[in-house]
């Protein structure tokens, strides 16, 4: 038999699985796309990196995110004979106000979580969805909830608040920050392995088709990129990144825009999708020769640098910078290029060692990292935290 716990990440149209055994040994991962659709598609490996072999399946196996985890359990059961799920955390992307750390979840907090929809409407309610599912597969195991927004919860007001009436502020309109999970990594793999930056001023650019940044002072979140929703900050895949509201009165009075509409525009039309008219794939991007994916490489990285000048501000210098995330952990050029221009700051990079991926690849007084992030580690060891509680 094999005890184990399950993270699951539940979004609108995907679904990334990882299991792991008691003392947190990665057993295998996995990661469900398009869930809804004829095309949808699973893909499950092995801590090897073994892709397990996938059960015959007709398009209901991934009509849901319920479905598609069924399915995805008979992959794992048919290479784990006797196995028991004893805990499950998820990634929940929003904790409003009150959760700063991890949570069992009950039907009254399930409640509460699902009043924050409107401050995170394109993940909120997936990621419960996640979290029912789990509960009708499991029953009377324990669901442990871990918030994208909880790792930035002690920010100065400074960096917690908009310029707004006070009143918003107390409503829960202010700065949550996102991706937190990543910086929790991050942040502790850091104290593992250079504590000294650990101690310091660091800022980590999670760079991918979600992409935000974190200033670091020993290891606590000082200043986000992303504000009250996903949608501030870096330009994305598909997301704007930070707008003057301005455009958004310009949308609704002059072209007449309904939320609706501009939720789509902004949330699914623009980024590097938008900007480029080719793809939100920055892989794509580096290979085009549409002059317009250069355009929109220019501005991704041109607002990378930029944000990296408030961060370092915001934390009164700058003893690192690292990178991670899809795009900042695989793609060179977009390394190099965030860097180039930045020696002013302390910031060079060594071509060989970036080149090659190499875990240090600075050349200058300011240490630059690539770390490789791990979201589902985190969600395991909290689970696994309330398992020995």
């Amino acid at each position: 038999m094999t005890r184990a716990i399950l993270t699951l990440n539940s979004g609108s149209s995907s679904l990334k699985l990882g299991l792991f055994g008691e003392d947190l040994e990665t057993l295998a991962m996995g990661h469900v796309d398009r869930i809804g659709r004829r095309e949808a598609a699973m893909k499950i490996r092995d801590a090897a990196g073994r892709d397990l072999p996938m059960p015959e399946t007709a398009p209901a196996a991934f009509a849901t995110n319920g479905a598609a985890l069924k399915t995805a359990l008979e992959v794992f059961e048919a290479d784990f004979p006797g196995l028991e799920v004893v805990a499950v955390g998820h990634r929940v992307v929003h904790g409003g106000v009150k959760h700063a750390a991890p949570v069992r979840l009950t039907e009254a907090l399930m409640k509460e979580l699902a009043q924050l929809a409107p401050f995170a409407p394109l993940h909120q309610p997936h990621n419960l969805a996640g979290v029912r599912a789990a509960v009708d597969a499991f029953p009377g195991v324990p669901n442990i909830a871990c918030f994208d927004t909880a790792f930035h919860r002690n920010h100065p007001f400074v960096n917690d608040t908009f310029a707004l009436p006070r009143s918003y502020y107390e409503k829960g309109v202010r700065r949550y920050g996102f991706h937190g999970l990543s910086y929790d990594y991050i942040a502790g793999e850091l104290a593992a392995s250079d504590p000294a930056l650990h101690a310091g001023r660091v800022v980590v650019a999670h760079l991918g088709s979600g992409a935000s940044m974190c200033g670091l002072r020993g290891g606590q979140s000082i200043a986000s990129s992303m504000g009250f929703s996903a949608l501030d900050g870096l330009p994305m895949g598909t997301r704007t990144g930070q707008l003057d509201p301005g455009v958004l009165l310009y949308l609704m009075d002059q072209e007449g825009m309904s939320s609706h509409d501009i939720t789509e525009l902004l949330y699914k039309k623009s980024g590097l999708l938008g900007m480029s008219g080719v793809s939100n794939d920055m892989r794509t991007l580096e290979q085009s020769d549409n002059p317009h994916a250069a355009e929109a490489i220019d501005y991704f990285t041109f607002r990378i640098r930029r944000e990296l000048g408030a961060l370092a501000a915001a934390l009164g210098g700058l003893d690192a910078l690292v990178f991670c995330g899809g795009i900042g952990e695989n793609s060179a050029t977009i390394r190099a290029r965030v860097c180039e221009g930045m020696e002013w700051i302390g910031i060079a990079v060594d071509d060989a060692k970036n080149a090659a991926h190499a875990r240090h690849i600075g050349a200058g007084k300011v240490e630059v990292m690539v770390i490789p992030t791990n979201e589902e580690i985190v969600i395991a060891r909290a689970a696994k935290a309330f398992l020995d509680a």
